[in-house]
């Protein structure tokens, strides 16, 4: 059994415990669609109860922890070098369109360095978890980065302005914290895109670098305006090469 932090541990089960309520909200989502009554608010409603779930649980504990989550904003807390980056359903688009590709995402910053970071795929049931200078994992088994030399055969994930400016073979998938896992399992070989928000990539960045892969530095931005360049370090300088002037 992989050792893992007293902070993982509560991040892990606070996933596991909010995600019951995506689950079940997510099959309301589709009976919404078919009976044409508007699911924007459903949605929205789905995300503070996640959201409220996870606060509550990373809270137990962890008392004095300050708090970034997307829906709720900043909640400054006695201890503000450390805060829980929160955003309760990463793909919320999808989510509301009844396609199973969205997750909840947690990050540990302390003193203002990303230490820990979890990203539940609930439908497909994958955790995918890391620690600073522990690695990254999914379901317990050790994830590392694509090996591939050649960009030719390399798969990327960008958002719609991404697709639109290379010639890279590019999917958009609506899910940037599902993006820079893949990128980090390998499924994916980079992950490329502009003004993107803290909470939206604070897990997966450490993920990708615990697999062994490589993010450009998200410090130099504001915390809702990131441009943030992810891949393996086998690709990373052709990638960048050819992001040039996006």
């Amino acid at each position: 059994m992989i050792s893992i932090s007293s902070n993982l541990n509560i991040m892990i089960k606070a996933a596991e415990k909010a995600s019951k309520s995506i689950i079940r909200d997510f099959g309301e989502i589709e009976k919404l669609q078919v009976s044409k009554k508007g699911p924007n608010d459903f949605v929205t409603k789905t995300d503070r109860h996640v959201e409220k779930i996870l606060i509550e649980e990373l809270s137990k504990i962890k008392k004095n922890y300050s708090f970034l989550s997307e829906e709720i904003g900043k909640i400054d807390n006695k201890d503000k070098d450390n805060v829980w980056i929160i955003d309760p359903i990463d793909g919320t688009v999808n989510f509301l369109h009844g396609i199973p590709h969205f997750a909840i995402s947690i990050a540990l910053q302390s003193n203002l360095e990303i230490v820990s970071g979890l990203i539940f795929d609930p439908i497909k049931d994958e955790m995918y978890y890391s620690e600073k200078n522990k690695g990254a994992f999914l379901n317990n088994h050790r994830l590392r980065v694509s090996k591939k030399n050649s960009l030719d055969n390399c798969l990327f994930s960008s958002n719609h302005e991404g697709v639109k400016f290379s010639d890279l073979s590019i999917r958009c998938s609506g899910s940037a914290a599902l993006d820079l896992a893949y990128v980090a399992s390998g499924r994916l070989d980079g992950y490329f895109q502009n003004k993107v928000n803290i909470w939206d990539i604070a897990a997966g960045t450490l993920m990708v670098e615990e697999a062994g892969g490589i993010v450009n530095d998200i410090k130099k931005f504001n915390d809702n305006n990131i441009n943030i360049r992810a891949s393996s370090g086998v690709i990373n300088d052709k990638m960048l090469q050819k992001l040039e002037n996006f």
